[in-house]
């Protein structure tokens, strides 16, 4: 199960890495870097769901326990992915990091990291 749930993060993380490449090269001239940081916290919740109900039968969690572990597994990878991938391969300044998790400055992050934790609850519904 956590060979299966690995690979499925991997996975996110590549089509989020593309998504956020995609982003930064059309729309953000379009609307500015925060606005689209802020539309691709919905076009990635989108993403991800997409994702994890394709795979969640592959998955085989059958409790709602063995999901949320695994929504939670990928929640905390995802944050230590972004963090790392920001601060130390981005070279981005902690501000900048921090500002996507800012709910009252706007900052939906924590929204879309929901949604990752929630995933494989929520596909498993759907399915």
């Amino acid at each position: 199960m956590i060979l299966r749930a690995f690979a499925v993060w991997l996975l996110i993380v590549l089509v989020e890495t593309v998504h956020g490449i995609l982003r930064t090269l059309f729309l953000a001239p379009l609307t500015g870097d925060f606005r689209a940081r802020q539309i691709g916290v919905f076009t990635g919740s989108l993403l991800i769901l997409a994702i994890v109900t394709l795979t969640i039968r592959w998955l085989r969690l059958s409790t709602r326990r063995q999901q949320l572990q695994i929504g939670a597994l990928w929640l905390a990878a995802m944050v230590a992915f972004e963090v790392c991938l920001g601060r130390w391969v981005a070279n981005q300044p902690w501000e900048r990091i921090l500002a996507d998790y800012n709910i009252p400055a706007g900052g939906l992050l924590p929204s879309g990291m929901l949604v990752l934790l929630l995933s494989p609850l929520i596909a498993a519904r759907l399915r």
